[in-house]
């Protein structure tokens, strides 16, 4: 068995989650500031996580699942997972970003599994509060640990590709480590680096 594991947000979809929200919600600014230097690496992920998410307070909860329900994919997303499992890969999605998105793309994708994140709501708004799998810098790291022990699958056989900091603890348990369309810091610890916006173009190096 062959494992591989892709980040959601500017990964699989085109953007981040958080922004589209935000931008409903008309706190973009503040929001985007804050994600860019979570993805840089110039900002603790997990404070950046609370930070961006307690902005959400007050927003609707059927408004935040419908927003979610209609991101824009990455070019050759589907196209790409679906070759992935026909050269025997159990296709996964880690997300630092939220349920109401990942487990929806699960299907559309034809994912084997998601990890990512719940928006607490109460009384059909967003508290901003939130809570999941993927709350910390190190969480996808440790989360891919888990899997290949529950799998048995090694390092050699393992994929992984992120564009950002918060995708960084997925390198060492990867014998293939892509940066996708990354960020700098995530680039200097590939051994894969894409640039173009295409995610067919991993089927290269397979």
């Amino acid at each position: 068995m062959k494992l591989a594991v892709f980040d959601f947000d500017s990964t699989l979809m085109d953007g981040e989650t958080i922004e589209f929200l935000a931008k409903d919600k008309n706190v973009i600014e503040q929001i985007t500031q804050i994600t860019k230097k979570a993805m840089e690496g110039e900002m603790d992920f997990y404070e950046s996580l609370k930070m961006r998410v307690k902005l959400l307070e007050g927003m609707d909860q059927k408004r935040a699942i419908e927003i979610c329900h209609h991101l824009p994919l990455n070019p050759g997303a589907k196209e790409c997972i679906t070759e992935l499992k026909n050269h025997g890969y159990k296709v996964v999605c880690f997300s630092g970003g939220f349920k109401f998105a990942t487990e929806y793309f699960r299907d559309i994708l034809g994912l084997d599994g998601e990890f990512s994140n719940t928006l607490h709501c109460k009384n059909g708004k967003l508290t901003g509060e939130v809570g999941g799998e993927m709350m910390f810098d190190f969480s996808k790291g440790a989360m891919l640990l888990t899997l290949q022990r529950i799998l048995g699958v090694s390092i050699k056989d393992t994929l992984v590709a992120g564009d950002g900091a918060n995708d960084a603890s997925m390198f060492a348990y990867a014998d293939k480590k892509i940066a996708f369309c990354a960020k700098k810091i995530l680039r200097q610890q590939a051994n894969i680096i894409i640039n173009k916006k295409d995610l067919r173009e991993i089927l290269c190096y397979l």
